[in-house]
């Protein structure tokens, strides 16, 4: 927020610069209002296309304005693959850490809907059983132990 605040305490601020920040801001807004999008991932698509302290001001600029949350994209994340997929937990971190997100942030998410996660990691479970029929136990077994699930 330095170039605004600058802009606001000194008159003299250069204009120019000013133009710059609100058309690059405009053109990461439009990225992450096409689709929700991580902090890292933002970084890594305008790194070398906008000045580095410009790109950490207009992060900090839209985190401000709740456009940027990791946690709230987490949120968002998971009821997507809840809903769409069968994943185990596991999957569910690494798809997560794939994105660029936090460590702590997801280690977070997951310890806060560790319950919900397991139920619906058991439901997981049992739909892949039900598809599997004609295989073994022991085939099942290692296939969802592959996938990460923690069997029973």
């Amino acid at each position: 927020m330095r170039i605004i605040k600058d802009f606001e305490s000194e008159n003299k601020f250069d204009i120019e610069k000013l133009k710059e920040f609100d058309l690059q801001k405009t053109k990461v807004f439009k990225y992450i209002t096409y689709k929700k999008r991580t902090e890292q991932e933002v970084r890594n698509k305008f790194k070398g296309q906008i000045d580095e302290d410009m790109l950490e001001e207009i992060i900090e600029y839209l985190k401000e304005a709740n456009y940027l949350d990791d946690y709230d994209f987490i949120e968002r994340q998971v009821r997507e693959y809840m809903n769409l997929k069968t994943m185990s937990i596991k999957e569910i971190k690494y798809k997560l850490f794939s994105k660029g997100l936090d460590r702590k942030l997801v280690e977070k998410y997951v310890d806060e809907h560790y319950e919900e996660l397991q139920e619906y990691e058991q439901k997981c479970i049992e739909k892949i059983k039900a598809k599997k029929t004609g295989a073994a136990e022991e085939e099942i077994e290692q296939y969802l132990y592959r996938k990460g699930y923690r069997c029973n």
